[in-house]
């Protein structure tokens, strides 16, 4: 492309972006995450060494530069806007840029956030006054990088009234989990069905069902007509999944997006870390050599809030004690003295002491591991004190009999409260 249309193009998605206001939904509670929820909304739970989930969608907008963000939350948000202030409230309002938090707070009804449309319903007062051309809807629960711009300008040239994000993926996966959509030739929604148990299958894919990732994006006239009315449908439940796109598919302009990545034009990075199994899975899939997800990329870097911490630090290099970490990843603050991890994950200031052997396993921020402990394909919570001597993932049996959660797939989940600990670590 000549400079002089490059020129061009930039200023346009210049004054696109500049026209955009994000709303992130975190308010879910994530219950498939069991007691790794218990005590802080599923967009706050760490996720790889030193981020929350919520760091992912908030650096995506950042980097795409839409810079007027507005965060929805709900349930048990205390750790979540904790974060936000620590780690997002830098921005200038006087330079159009905030990431600022939204409440339930029954704005418009006595009642708190219905669903997903009744979350952006509730706030329209708000949107209102930014004076935004585009609203972008995003979920605040997956594990991704995608540059919003790209979406934004297929919207407008699209002359779509609504823009939906998506990705091919299995059917059994898409099934029960995943709004399905079917698409024309020119990838206009012409079906959608919010979490089938018999997914549709792709056009000439028979294993593969188009599936919704949560993002959204509508003009902002458009949005507020659709949400007026549906806010006084009764029979409505006020989601944009179950009620919104069905309901306006056949008499609008609603696309589908496919997200690729920008290289290969392949399926992009895309993770619903949503179970145990799933977050386990991500997080093992960062400390692989060539991980599919870069966290090192410096032109796409992933903001976050974190301690001011010490460098991590590996003692005693005796043949019985000696400090190691193969294929992990060990964040500040954390101290291994004289024990063995391999393909382990630490979060901050996690202690392990002597001759212990982790394999396989997430460990969030200041755990302390004490001495002959043996831990295998285990996450292991916030703050939780492992006892001396303590084998996890190992016995089945045992594992169920000291009254830790064991997954499909064998992953064992430790919390505190399992331990007979103080809970309140989110």
């Amino acid at each position: 492309m000549p400079d002089r249309e490059r020129h061009i193009v930039y200023r346009y998605v210049s004054h696109l972006v500049k026209d955009t206001f994000a709303l992130v939904l975190a308010g879910g509670r994530g219950s498939r995450l069991y007691e790794l929820t218990e005590w802080r909304a599923k967009p706050a739970v760490y996720f790889g060494g030193k981020y929350r989930i919520i760091d992912f969608p908030l650096s995506n907008c950042i980097n795409s530069g839409i810079r007027r963000v507005g965060v929805l939350t709900q349930y048990k948000s205390h750790s979540l806007i904790r974060h936000l202030v620590r780690g997002w409230s830098h921005f200038k309002k006087e330079l159009g840029e905030f990431v600022e938090i939204l409440p339930a707070s029954q704005r418009f009804s006595e009642e708190w956030y219905q669903g997903t449309a009744d979350a952006v319903y509730q706030n329209l007062d708000i949107i209102r006054a930014e004076k935004p051309k585009y609203v972008m809807i995003l979920s605040g629960d997956h594990i991704y990088r995608m540059d919003y711009r790209t979406m934004l300008l297929n919207h407008v040239e699209n002359g779509a009234d609504m823009s939906v994000s998506c990705l091919e993926v299995p059917i059994d996966e898409a099934a029960g989990a995943f709004g399905v959509m079917e698409v024309d030739e020119n990838n206009r929604i012409i079906g959608f069905e919010e979490k089938p148990q018999q997914p549709a299958a792709i056009p000439g894919e028979p294993g593969l069902a188009l599936a919704s990732m949560g993002n959204y994006i509508f003009n902002t006239d458009f949005l507020f007509d659709i949400l007026e009315k549906d806010g006084k449908n009764r029979s409505s439940e006020h989601d944009f999944g179950k009620n919104i796109i069905p309901s306006i598919i056949e008499n609008h302009n609603v696309y589908a997006f496919p997200f690729r990545d920008p290289e290969t034009g392949d399926r992009a990075y895309w993770r619903d870390v949503g179970t145990l199994d799933a977050f386990w899975e991500a997080n093992m899939e960062l400390i692989a050599p060539a991980p599919e997800l870069n966290l090192y990329d410096p032109s796409w870097p992933m903001w976050t809030y974190q301690m001011q911490l010490p460098p991590a630090k590996f003692v005693f290099d005796d043949d019985d004690r000696r400090g190691t970490a193969v294929d992990s990843t060990v964040s500040g603050g954390c101290i291994i003295s004289g024990s063995q991890l391999r393909k382990t994950l630490l979060f901050s200031n996690v202690r392990v002491h002597s001759y212990s052997t982790i394999e396989e396993t997430v460990i969030l921020p200041e755990v302390t591991i004490n001495r002959h402990c043996k831990i295998r394909r285990a996450i292991i919570d916030r703050g939780c004190e492992i006892p001396q001597g303590t084998v996890i993932g190992f016995d089945r049996e045992q594992d169920k009999a000291n009254g830790f959660r064991i997954t499909d797939k064998g992953v064992v989940l430790v919390t505190r409260g399992m331990l007979g600990q103080p809970g309140g670590y989110a």
